[in-house]
């Protein structure tokens, strides 16, 4: 399960690539909006305000996530439990986003392929997913993780080298479907705030798979293995710690008209 709280913790961090991937969306009055992988379901909220007149559904399988996103619930917002390794939103839904979800999917292009091919005339979609696996920060956890004492006490949890294409590769994807493209990559040179910040981002993130298979004495032992590690890669500076990040958005959209 998710920890709600810590992955908040970076809350402005996390939400400015998802305003980012909206805002080259065109469209003007859809009707129904799928947000895949919701997590805690702020931003999607944040789309009945874009989208004025549309039902927005917001979709995630973490039973914590959901929790604290049904509070967003309202007339025009709701949230349902679905795995996005097999959920497709229905044929008729205007929009598509997902915003840092799809990495987590080991057919992630399989499934994008799929919902892209759905997609209606005049329909959206749009996805942004990490681009960091090898930062100094996922080269380490994927170092330590891969050591045998971890591998036997995680049951064989790593952290993956490339789950994701790059802004070519799905901008390939999306057009071989029929759908226009606009494809980029940025990275955000984050300064993250607080104490040993880039050992709690992970912690909130791509280390969480790992530290859900451990008893409580090996994942603090596993957390003070890293700490040194990281503080060095990542050294803390007058404002902060610096923690560059690469994010990947593509966004297809299916003309109405054909020709």
């Amino acid at each position: 399960m998710w920890d709600p709280a810590l992955y908040g913790r970076y809350a402005d961090h996390r939400s400015r690539p998802f305003l980012e991937l909206i805002a080259r969306i065109d469209a003007t009055d859809p009707a129904l909006v799928y947000d895949l992988g919701c997590g805690p379901g702020e931003l999607t909220a944040a789309l009945a305000t874009r989208w004025p007149h549309a039902r927005i559904v917001g979709i995630d399988n973490d039973p914590a996530m959901l929790e604290l996103a049904h509070s967003h619930t309202c007339e025009r917002v709701r949230f349902q439990t679905g795995d996005l390794s097999s959920f497709l939103p229905p044929r008729d839904a205007d929009v598509v986003v997902s915003n840092a979800a799809y990495h987590w999917v080991e057919s992630n292009v399989e499934q994008l392929r799929r919902i892209a091919g759905r997609l209606p005339r005049g329909g959206w979609l749009a996805v942004q997913v990490p681009g960091n696996f090898e930062a100094p920060s996922h080269r380490i956890l994927r170092a330590v993780l891969d050591e045998p004492v971890w591998q036997r006490r995680t049951g064989g949890v790593r952290v993956p080298e490339s789950p994701v294409l790059d802004a070519a590769g799905y901008g390939d994807l999306f057009s071989t479907e029929g759908l226009q493209v606009d494809t980029w990559e940025t990275t955000y040179n984050q300064v993250l705030a607080g104490p040993d910040a880039v050992l709690q981002w992970v912690r909130g993130t791509t280390l969480r798979p790992a530290l859900g298979r451990l008893d409580e004495s090996h994942r603090h032992e596993l957390i003070e293995t890293l700490r040194p590690i990281l503080r060095e890669a990542y050294p803390a500076g007058p404002a902060g710690t610096p923690f560059p990040f690469r994010r990947i958005f593509a966004v297809g959209h299916r003309p109405a008209r054909s020709g």
